[in-house]
């Protein structure tokens, strides 16, 4: 039997306006589609699609149901083929399952038990409601933010009161299980040496934002502080009924507004969707403290095709924009529309609209950049387009966003778009694209004997896809011009924290079944980071050539990476620890230090070598939405925050070699500790960069400007480490 939750998570992931379109021809019509129905002979269309709901109906026949419903009765499959083939459309894997009657009871009860979840939140929301009516403190919070009582209303807040047990008045039974498992309490357990566990209120003292899902049932609660605090934002934990990554605040209260103005305008928080409503947006909705995923783009797709996203101007907003524009890509088709908003550094969108106004806020969604021109900036990002080399680079950037985004003109179009801008024709760019495979690459570098297709083609035996028996200086049948690779002297260190003799074989792109070209493919680049990006963050201008091993004068080297080969995962050092392992076992070791650190400084870390880069943006996500977490716990979530079908086997690597260092100093202080070692990948970076500025040939003045500031800088950190990065 297939587990009753792996189907409903594969009705929440399916699109039926996707299943049915298969083989009905759909036309929209207000915020569903309509066509002939396929199960009754008909001249107009009586035939429903509703994307909010996901069902189907004809009002000429009856039928109705689900999209597995809809497999059932269009192809004749009994209800597992239909699954098994569904499943199939998505790409994921049906789990097998051995039913058993205890099997069903545990499945009854585990629906039972979201139920009960949901139930008691709905009572917590309840309760926050009735406490914000006798808080003159927290109304008077609200009023200074311009909201109105029936705003509040509508969007259900509430206030925690202060206590650590103010729940207690509301469960009569405060030591209920379920209350920890609803994320309202929270228990400590006791260390087994005479201290007893502790229960007590998750949220405290804080405004109350319940989250519902798209049937209007609570399953969380987001809470802001009213004077200062931190963190400033605390959700629910992830439980049965509630995944942070799934869900969007306001889509429920939203849902009419999107309807009349025909667009969903994504936010970056709680307090930007009650303000918008409040200023006459009520089509707002917010991610609940990490990034746009696709799993949001799917759910916001149901209820309308066009997506504006609204960013702070900052450089955090930057980024965030770059993550959801990965997330819209492989959904971008002809008809849908994806826009992105950029404020100014210093606003909101509530203080955007209380000085300009509303008309200026419409102005700004009106002129928002459509998704061919964000792709673009994105892949411009560090890129002089004044210059060969950074027209280059650009188009490199360029290649992995392309690659996810589906057939169609759209796709056509940007990639005339990018051709224009790389002074290319679009012809010669697709060439490219198409002709950088592993084999053509491969025979232009001489490398073709390690290709067993390109034995066959020459005919040479030795040539059998795999490298014969050598001398480590001179491998056989190897051209002495050639640089060997580093896999003939395992464990090599290399200079951006990884370990060569560590790193897993990964296939070719043949060898994986994919089209040799990549380009064609649209597959995501799930590192981030696309091919011929130049150095990243701790990778000087000779790649791979750090302490210890060789370089590529003829006295040792290394091999490169194919482009569309999959990126390989940058392991730690097995045995002395960077400065990168050290600001993450810092970091964790006391997460208060997070929360310390400038926007700069989270800027450098987000752009560290993966699995740095998700190590540190999935920490900055923990402990903004959590606040400072015990180092177990902190790291435990991390993983268990990845996508359970694709986990990074590097993280995990990562997360346990953090978890086996010893402490550094264990006298020292480790705010001074970091920021020490905060210093030294500052200076890594400006050097990094200037090195990539003079490699550059002839720059333009705006290059050469930014040359003499990063001189100027490296100047400054060469006179010592700072004492404002970690307080």
């Amino acid at each position: 039997m297939i587990p009753q939750g792996f189907i409903q998570d594969l009705l929440a992931r399916a699109d039926i306006v996707d299943v049915v379109g298969q083989v009905v021809p759909l036309k929209k019509a207000g915020i569903n589609y309509k066509g002939l129905c396929p199960f009754h002979g008909e001249k107009s269309a009586s035939f429903i699609v509703s994307p909010s709901r996901q069902t189907y109906h004809c009002f000429g026949c009856g039928a109705h149901g689900n999209a597995v419903g809809f497999l059932m009765e269009h192809s004749g499959l009994g209800f597992i083929e239909a699954i098994r083939e569904l499943a199939g459309d998505l790409g994921v894997a049906v789990p097998e399952e051995d039913s058993t009657p205890e099997d069903r009871a545990r499945a009854a009860q585990a629906r039972e038990r979201q139920l009960t979840l949901t139930e008691l939140l709905a009572k917590a929301g309840q309760h926050y409601r009735q406490q914000l009516k006798v808080s003159p403190r927290a109304i008077d919070y609200l009023k200074r933010r311009g909201l109105s009582g029936e705003i509040a209303a509508r969007f259900g807040l509430g206030y925690a009161p202060g206590g650590s047990h103010a729940l207690a008045s509301c469960f009569a039974q405060y030591d209920d299980p379920q209350l920890v498992e609803a994320g309202l309490v929270i228990l400590r357990e006791g260390d087994g040496q005479g201290q007893e566990a502790r229960r007590y209120d998750r949220f405290r003292d804080r405004i109350m934002f319940p989250i519902r899902n798209p049937k209007g049932e609570v399953i969380g609660f987001g809470a802001r502080v009213i004077d200062q605090g931190e963190p400033k934002y605390l959700n629910s934990p992830e439980t049965p009924v509630f995944v942070k990554g799934r869900e969007l605040y306001g889509l429920y209260e939203g849902r009419v507004g999107i309807r009349q103005r025909g667009y969903v305008l994504v936010t970056e928080g709680y307090m930007d969707v009650v303000a918008l409503a409040q200023w006459g947006f009520p089509n707002a909705v917010a991610t609940l403290g990490t990034a746009c995923t696709g799993d949001h783009v799917a759910k916001l797709l149901r209820f309308s095709e066009q997506v504006v996203f609204s960013f702070d101007g900052d450089a955090a907003g930057r980024r965030a924009a770059a993550r959801a524009l990965e997330a819209v890509l492989p959904h971008a088709t002809d008809t849908r529309g994806f826009r992105f908003l950029f404020l100014p550094a210093e606003h909101d969108p509530d203080s955007f609209i209380r000085e300009q106004g509303t008309e200026a806020f419409e102005a700004c969604v009106s002129q928002a950049l459509p998704l061919s021109r964000q792709l673009i900036a994105v892949a411009s990002e560090g890129c002089d387009l004044a210059t060969p080399e950074g027209r280059a680079r650009m188009l490199a950037q360029a290649r992995p966003l392309m690659e996810q985004l589906p057939d169609g003109l759209l796709r056509e179009q940007l990639l005339a778009e990018l051709a224009r801008e790389g002074g290319l024709s679009p012809q010669v760019l697709l060439n490219h694209w198409q002709g950088q495979g592993s084999s053509s690459r491969a025979g232009a570098r001489g490398e073709a004997r390690h290709d067993p297709r390109s034995a066959a083609r020459t005919g040479d035996p030795n040539q059998t896809g795999h490298a014969p028996t050598a001398s480590r200086g001179n491998p056989a049948g190897a051209d002495p011009a050639e640089p060997p690779s580093w896999f003939d002297e395992p464990g090599v260190p290399m200079d951006d924290g990884g370990w060569a003799g560590w790193e897993p074989h990964m296939p070719a792109a043949h060898e994986a079944g994919q089209p040799p070209g990549g380009f064609g493919s649209r597959r995501a680049d799930p590192g981030g980071r696309g091919a011929g990006q130049g150095p990243v963050q701790g990778q000087g201008k000779n790649w791979g050539a750090g302490k210890g091993s060789r370089s590529w004068n003829g006295k040792g080297g290394g091999r490169w990476r194919d482009r569309d080969e999959a990126p390989w995962p940058r392991l730690p050092p097995p045995r002395t620890a960077t400065p990168l392992d050290r600001a993450a076992w810092l970091l964790v070791h006391d997460a208060q230090l997070w929360l310390h650190l400038s926007a700069d400084i989270h800027e450098l870390l987000a752009r560290q070598p993966s699995p740095y880069a998700e190590f540190f943006s999935g920490i900055d996500r923990i402990v903004h939405d959590q606040g400072p977490l015990p180092m177990a716990t902190l790291l435990a979530d991390l993983l268990m925050a990845q996508d359970p079908g694709a986990p990074d086997p590097s993280l995990k690597l990562l997360v346990e070699r953090v978890r086996g260092l010893h402490e550094f100093n264990e006298s020292g202080d480790p705010s001074a500790e970091l920021s020490g070692v905060l210093h030294q990948l500052r200076l890594q970076a400006v050097n990094d960069e200037i090195s990539l500025l003079s490699e550059s040939g002839d720059l333009s003045e705006d290059a050469r400007q930014r040359h003499r500031r990063l001189l100027e800088e490296l100047r400054s950190l060469k006179a010592g480490p700072p004492n404002d990065d970690a307080q």
